[in-house]
């Protein structure tokens, strides 16, 4: 991996995503990942790895919708990038529908460029599908030709891996999530080490490991809104101090226990 780089170079690479899909160009939208690269989208799904399974995904989820990515802000730390963002998606039977997302995308570099080696798509398959419902016809129809597509392209065992979105931490993890932050942005300490406990990864900004005694004191204050739950995993868009960014709750695989916390942030942020 070659060991220069800067924000725009890893910026580039993922900026070309979207590119890509909106040409509906699936050689270079292909091309943008690593050779054993893996697609979680949603994040919680069944992961889809190598070149030949993102092709597949690519055919189920990409080429017959239009796809409009309205990005708010872009987050870079270490070789990640976090997009902040809502997906407009317009599907063949004219239905569209707009879902609230985080793109975490993690960067290896390679002797043709910087390469994706993972993309995490964080957004809710249950909220997605309601939106679809609510359209009327044209949203009934579409689910109606995704399920034989899924099944063409992924298999049986394809599609059933896609449902396991529908489970996860859900609303009980963004209760917590939200008990967590509020603590924190109140400065009660107490409350932030009863959800929080010395087994607890935090990363603020992300890279950067911190207590939780420390954590408690830099949140203080903090603000956020867009909260998501895909898999076991609670993304929130936030703001410490003045910088805006992404959190990225991981809750442990058996219990409700929070096992990481990382929080990306905009190293440039406004005074706004």
């Amino acid at each position: 991996m070659p060991l220069d780089r800067t924000d725009e170079d890893l910026l580039a690479a993922v900026r070309a995503s979207p590119r890509a899909v909106a040409a509906h160009d699936k050689t270079a939208w292909v091309g943008l990942f690593a050779e054993q690269a893996a697609v979680h989208d949603p994040y919680g799904s069944r992961e889809h790895i190598g070149p030949d399974a993102i092709s597949r995904f690519y055919n189920v989820f990409i080429a017959p919708n239009s796809i409009a990515f309205r990005v708010d802000r872009d987050l870079v730390a270490g070789y990640t990038v976090v997009r902040d963002l809502n997906i407009e998606t317009t599907m063949s039977t004219g239905a569209t529908v707009t879902v609230p997302m985080h793109l975490r995308y993690d960067l290896v570099g390679t002797d043709g460029g910087w390469r994706i080696a993972r993309l995490a798509a964080h957004w809710e398959l249950g909220v997605m599908i309601a939106r679809l419902l609510r359209t009327g016809p044209s949203g009934l129809l579409a689910g109606a030709k995704l399920g034989p597509q899924l099944v063409a392209e992924l298999g049986v065992g394809g599609a059933m891996g896609m449902m396991r979105a529908l489970r996860g931490v859900g609303g009980s993890g963004k209760r917590i999530v939200g008990r967590l932050f509020a603590a924190a942005a109140s400065g009660d300490s107490g409350g932030v080490r009863a959800l929080l406990d010395e087994r607890t990864v935090v990363e603020l900004p992300a890279g950067h490991p911190i207590s939780v005694a420390e954590f408690a004191e830099r949140a203080r204050g903090m603000k956020w809104d867009k909260m998501i739950a895909a898999g076991r995993t609670v993304s929130v868009s936030v703001r410490v101090g003045t910088a805006p960014g992404v959190a990225f709750v991981d809750f442990a695989p058996d219990s409700a226990r929070i096992a990481k916390v990382t929080v990306f942030l905009d190293g440039n942020p406004s005074e706004s």
